[in-house]
């Protein structure tokens, strides 16, 4: 391997965690510029260097053709820590815009949540996730993503019967659908978020406030 693919190595680090969710080598290729041989180089080499380090709390995980970025086995724990003082509390103010913008985009894909707030939301997607107010499925578009959608405990805890019965639904709908249009605009049917675009301010959005029953 040539020293300009391992160079590549801290934007495959910043690639796996802002994806967040297990991503193909190929499409990892494509967003690094390099052959997809080169690739499985490039992903195997950076698997060494943290399962060698001792002071990395992470590791990259390979399942077939899909890798994601994880937890150590042995650091596990304070993960779950931090999930257990989450579900002692009420959902945070960043917790709620993100449901917010599942609730009104959905089904939406983590990395779009992701550039419409400017930072990363693996976390909170995985909290709501485990509080049963979201779930995910198979991309429509692109069967190796996922997508996000409310779930009927969701509704419940709203107490609305129907997610068009939210506060203002369709205008809210039509605010985010017009500002995902303009900022996923690309040539082509390709779809990609850009990790190296600015992200816009989720003030910006006017994300509405979902948390009606949470209170």
């Amino acid at each position: 391997m040539n020293e300009e693919i391992q160079n590549k190595i801290p934007e495959l680090e910043s690639l796996l965690f802002h994806y967040g969710d297990p991503i193909s080598v190929k499409r990892i290729a494509s967003m690094l510029q390099i052959k997809e041989k080169e690739c499985e180089e490039l992903v195997a080499l950076f698997q060494t260097k943290l399962q060698e380090d001792p002071l990395r709390g992470l590791m990259v995980m390979k399942n077939g053709e899909e890798i994601q970025f994880v937890t150590k086995p042995e650091y596990q724990h304070v993960g779950g820590k931090i999930v257990e003082e989450e579900f002692k509390e009420q959902l945070t103010p960043a917790a709620l815009e993100t449901l917010s913008l599942i609730a009104y985009l959905g089904p939406i894909s983590r990395p779009t949540v992701d550039y419409i707030r400017g930072v990363n939301s693996s976390f909170i997607v995985r909290n709501l996730l485990m509080r049963g107010l979201v779930e995910r499925t198979q991309g429509t578009e692109r069967k190796n993503t996922y997508e996000y959608s409310v779930t009927f405990d969701f509704l419940k805890h709203m107490g609305i019967g129907n997610i068009s019965e939210l506060p203002e639904y369709e205008k809210y709908k039509k605010i985010f659908g017009d500002y995902e249009k303009q900022e996923f605009q690309t040539q082509g049917e390709e779809k990609q978020i850009s990790f190296s675009e600015p992200a816009q301010s989720s003030e910006e959005t006017a994300v509405p406030d979902t948390h009606q029953s949470e209170q």
